[in-house]
């Protein structure tokens, strides 16, 4: 499976602002040659050809196909050991590409961040994947790789360091610098769309096992954090966090994938930090306000269109300039099983959304294509898929740093 192909990744959306970083990094990073293959995807070739000419030359190859059109998505994924797709919302325009995927043995990674669609595919194609060797890999980007291989990290270390897991992680965020993507914010209104009109998304949403296995679908966590309260072990009042709701499922996932290596009754749960006394009650309450706005606009209102008008479209970006000087610092406190208290961090060199994220996927569909990784396959999340070979690239090229203690 996956021998003598054409190429080792195909960039799928590479003419999109979120692909063409993408592209633009593994053209820097890796140039075109024998040691990795990778070609630009999309459906409009006189798109990518101006792409390619801004980004990269050329040398590299282009692919053209149609997310609509299964059989054009059928001759691609063929023609690839991994398809490494940026085209969202992905409930809208993914659907047909997974499909395609494990159909031909094709290993696959994305960015979303929509539950419903995930758990859609997990139902969809978990078993068969699992049963032909194909690896599915979702939430390769901002969501959710901070959050799982930070886990996967400070749970490696409790042992190495301990000889005991961690019983309970929270994960702080302390500090954060980029706005919202355009893709994000997208699909973050498909979700909430597709909820009202199928009021049973609402339960996948809110039950905070709703990615585990079936049958597994329960544990000691509750709902995500949705006011503000004081953390006595942060010594910081926090309020919610806007991308807990994917990256807490997706922890929770990859312990149950991994047969349960942190605990069956391991808790995990995500927040940010606005900073002690008055002044950080004040600032928590001021920025959780436009967060709640967002999350309860319904399509059609007046809220809703003027939020539309105020944030990015699909395909829209802020300026390399803003992009280098974003920046992420999340704190994970980490309670072993003796009740002792070790306090890890994981912090990112970029904003969030398109610098760190492109360079964590791009680093994703790489592992997935050149590394020795894991024997496992099915619908997958990134720590147990690529365990300690993506820890190690994250690291060494894609600006993250890893500390316990």
């Amino acid at each position: 499976m996956n021998k003598n192909k054409e190429f080792d990744i195909i960039i799928w959306g590479a003419s999109g602002f979120t692909g063409r970083l993408v592209a633009e990094y593994l053209f820097k990073k890796y140039g075109i040659n024998d040691t990795i293959k990778w070609a630009m995807g999309g459906r409009n070739q006189a798109k990518l050809e101006q792409v390619r000419a801004e980004v990269a030359d050329d040398s590299v190859p282009l692919v053209i196909a149609d997310s609509k059109d299964e059989a054009s998505l059928d001759q691609m994924v063929q023609r690839t050991k991994v398809i490494c797709t940026t085209v969202g919302p992905y409930a809208k325009y993914g659907s047909k590409l997974v499909a395609a995927c494990v159909a031909h043995q094709t290993d696959y990674c994305d960015l979303t961040g929509e539950v419903q669609w995930m758990r859609r595919m997990i139902d969809q194609h978990h078993v068969s994947a699992k049963a032909n060797g194909t690896k599915i890999v979702h939430t390769c980007g901002f969501d959710s790789i901070p959050s799982d291989m930070g886990v996967y990290f400070m749970q490696k270390e409790a042992l190495a360091q301990t000889g005991q897991p961690a019983k309970q992680i929270k994960m702080r965020v302390k500090a954060m610098k980029g706005g919202m993507s355009g893709g994000t914010y997208a699909s973050l209104s498909n979700v909430l769309a597709e909820a009202r009109e199928d009021k049973s998304i609402y339960g996948v949403l809110i039950n905070p096992y709703s990615l585990n296995p079936k049958g597994e679908d329960n544990g000691p966590d509750k709902r995500d954090l949705q006011s503000i309260v004081y953390d006595k072990e942060a010594k910081s009042w926090i309020f919610p966090f806007i991308m807990a709701g994917i990256n807490t499922k997706v922890v929770r996932r990859s312990n149950a994938l991994a047969g349960y290596p942190y605990g069956k009754n391991f808790r995990y749960d995500e927040a940010m930090m606005s900073g002690d006394g008055f002044k950080g009650r004040l600032k928590g309450t001021l920025t959780a306000l436009p967060i709640g706005l967002v999350m309860s606009a319904k399509p059609g209102t007046f809220l809703k269109k003027m939020i539309d008008k105020r944030l990015p479209k699909p395909g829209e970006g802020p300026s390399k300039t803003t992009r280098e000087s974003g920046f992420y610092n999340f704190k994970f406190f980490t309670r072993l099983e003796d009740n002792s208290l070790v306090v890890g961090k994981v912090t990112g060199d970029m904003d969030p959304g398109y610098g760190s994220t492109s360079k964590m996927l791009a680093e994703s569909a790489i592992c997935l294509a050149k590394d020795n990784i894991p024997d496992v396959s099915g619908v997958l999340t990134p720590s147990v898929a690529m365990g300690d070979a993506l820890l190690k690239r994250l690291q060494d090229n894609a600006g993250l740093t890893f500390s316990f203690g």
